[in-house]
């Protein structure tokens, strides 16, 4: 996977429905959409006024890749600088259109997250010809929380609904690779107990746990992921990225797990060596996996 190698410039018009962000890119302007039209789903046939966002961060040359980012915040608010828009822009920088992902909080309702992780994944695949995308190069990444979404999402998609009457839900919800940093894996013991009381409540079935402990979820058909982990991350262990990187090479799925020796949780504030270390590493893998 050649990620600085260019294609054309970027010409599409922005959506007249869209709202702009602030951007330093001189291509185009980053596009807020709503990822619902009309009422959301929330799970078992119900649905709400809700609305998740997108916000399509597109490079000055785009190579084909996109990852939709899934910020943390411990699924009671959503870390959308650190974790989110300024992640799109470093993407941007390698020819990597940037997806920030703004899900729903889940407040116990649990598919709440997954369902829109899943939409976005449909939603960049049924645009990516306009957007200068391959449709089999569409990852997800996520922090913290963030991680634990796009790990569910990595471990719990569908290939669509090829009856349904909008072309969003025929395609698949299968990101093609994940990227998981200082992420939340499992509901169980390890788990950060504010991310599960948000997501499952605060007496959770086992069934559920389980459902949601994503080590416990990998497949043969699970796609790459890489993680990264620090050792003295407290908020949440490291563990959380140990035990799904043993359970993806138990099914013999490219991973890497990139265990940094400081930074905490957040690595100091998504600054200095440990903060660059996982971008270079994660740069360095994705080009390893073609």
């Amino acid at each position: 996977m050649k990620l600085l190698s260019p294609l054309c410039l970027l010409l599409l018009t922005v959506p007249c429905l869209a709202e702009e962000v602030a951007t330093t890119n001189q291509s185009a302007a980053p596009v807020r959409t709503p990822l619902w039209e009309g009422p959301a789903p929330v799970g078992g046939g119900e649905t709400e006024s809700g609305n998740a966002w997108i916000t399509v961060h597109r490079p000055e040359k785009a190579n084909g890749t996109a990852i939709v980012i899934c910020p943390g915040g411990g699924y009671g608010r959503l870390v959308l600088g650190g974790e989110g828009h300024k992640i799109a822009a470093w993407l941007n920088q390698h020819g990597i259109t940037g997806v920030v992902l703004e899900y729903r909080l889940p407040g116990g309702r649990h598919a709440v997250p997954l369902i829109d992780a899943q939409r976005a994944i449909r939603t960049v695949r049924a645009n990516a010809k306009d957007w200068q995308i391959r449709p089999d190069r569409i990852g997800i990444m996520g922090f913290s929380a963030g991680g634990h979404l796009a790990s569910t999402a990595a471990t719990h998609f569908d290939a669509g609904d090829q009856a349904a009457d909008n072309m969003v839900d025929r395609l698949s919800s299968r990101p093609d690779f994940a990227i998981l940093v200082y992420p939340v894996v499992t509901m169980g013991e390890h788990t950060h107990a504010g991310s599960r009381n948000n997501l499952l409540g605060k007496d959770p079935s086992p069934d559920r746990v389980n459902l949601y402990s994503n080590e416990l979820q990998v497949t043969d058909d699970t796609p790459p992921m890489f993680l990264a982990h620090a050792v003295d991350d407290t908020p949440v262990p490291i563990v959380n990225s140990r035990q799904l990187h043993a359970a993806l090479k138990q099914h013999g799925i490219a991973s890497h797990l990139l265990e940094l020796p400081s930074g905490g949780h957040g690595l100091n504030g998504y600054q200095g060596p440990m903060w660059d270390a996982w971008q270079t590493a994660s740069l360095e893998w994705l080009q390893e996996l073609d």
